[in-house]
């Protein structure tokens, strides 16, 4: 669908948000907290944002983007070309991060631009008078997003709010290992941020049940499949895709023009997931659950590859 450009707000350092609303007025598509829409670039880049705002809401969406000089270039292009008043093509919400409203409590972990979906999150359980506490790394004051509006929610502060400024002087880390154990058994767990901090918090989860443990990964933390020598089958089609060394199932596809879905070509998103017929995925991707990885059902074609000679998929 297609949105406009209505306000765009500096939140930190590198950090723009951008205030999307119906070009002609009116409700856009309802969303839950931890939804993230796709954005669709003027150069054909698909990327990827959380929504920030209350899911109250009905007649805007708010995503921020982060500056990145390390990454591949779509969160630049944002922040160098969009303005106001722009018309952009996006997708409908998406929800790979659901918050679990009837929790007893929730312990949310942020790192960086990983506040995004949290903040959201956060919204949704005050106004559902629900327990919470999140705890926000950041590298300096100036770094960290949306200070001022998580202190507004509890004005004059509270013990649910901690943060840390790792570059900071006497700065130091989250001890995550130190917040898992010492949240309540029944709490559900909650980390968006940088893939060093999320593997921190999956390895300190370890003993936790399995569906009290949340995360979302912005980034990939493994290359893609791309070492070919294999063919996919195309159920629906009929036609086999020989995959090509050097190329990702993705990469075939296209070559061959097969319309596939896709947005991050990380495998971090979820847009590109297909069921598998017949054949063994090598998975590479960080959106299926370890459980879900070995049941082989379904696979990311953007990133993963095969382990069989060859793969049937329902394409």
């Amino acid at each position: 669908m297609q949105v406009r450009v209505k306000r765009i707000g500096y939140e930190a350092e590198s950090v723009n948000s951008y205030e999307l609303v119906a070009p002609g007025g009116g409700d856009l598509v309802p969303f839950t907290a931890g939804c993230h829409i796709d954005l669709h670039l003027p150069n054909g880049m698909i990327r990827s944002y959380s929504l920030v705002n209350d899911q109250s809401e009905r007649k805007r969406y708010i995503v921020a983007v982060n500056r990145d000089a390390e990454g591949r270039g779509g969160s630049r292009l944002i922040h160098d070309t969009v303005r106001v008043g722009d018309i952009m093509t996006i997708s409908h919400p998406r929800n790979n991060f659901v918050l679990q409203e009837n929790a007893a409590h929730s312990v949310l972990i942020a790192g960086g631009i990983g506040i995004t979906p949290l903040l959201s999150m956060i919204r949704r359980l005050e106004g559902l008078g629900r327990s919470w506490q999140l705890f926000y790394a950041a590298r300096t004051r100036f770094a960290a997003a949306f200070l001022d509006e998580l202190h507004a929610l509890r004005p004059g502060g509270h013990q649910n709010l901690h943060v840390t400024f790792d570059h900071a002087p006497l700065g130091r880390k989250l001890d995550l290992a130190a917040i898992v154990e010492g949240a309540p058994a029944e709490a559900h767990l909650y980390c968006c941020g940088p893939v060093s901090m999320l593997e921190a918090f999956e390895a300190a989860t370890t003993g936790r049940p399995a569906d009290r443990v949340h995360v979302e990964y912005f980034k990939a933390k493994e290359k893609p499949a791309a070492e070919g020598g294999f063919e996919v089958r195309l159920a629906r089609s009929g036609r086999t895709i020989t995959v090509q060394p050097g190329k990702t199932i993705l990469n075939a596809l296209l070559d061959a023009g097969i319309a596939a879905n896709y947005a991050c070509a990380e495998g971090v998103c979820g847009t590109c997931e297909t069921r598998v017929i017949e054949g063994i995925p090598d998975h590479r991707d960080q959106f299926l659950s370890k459980e879900e990885r070995a049941a082989n059902k379904t696979m990311m074609i953007c990133c993963s590859g095969s382990r069989s000679p060859t793969l049937v998929l329902d394409l």
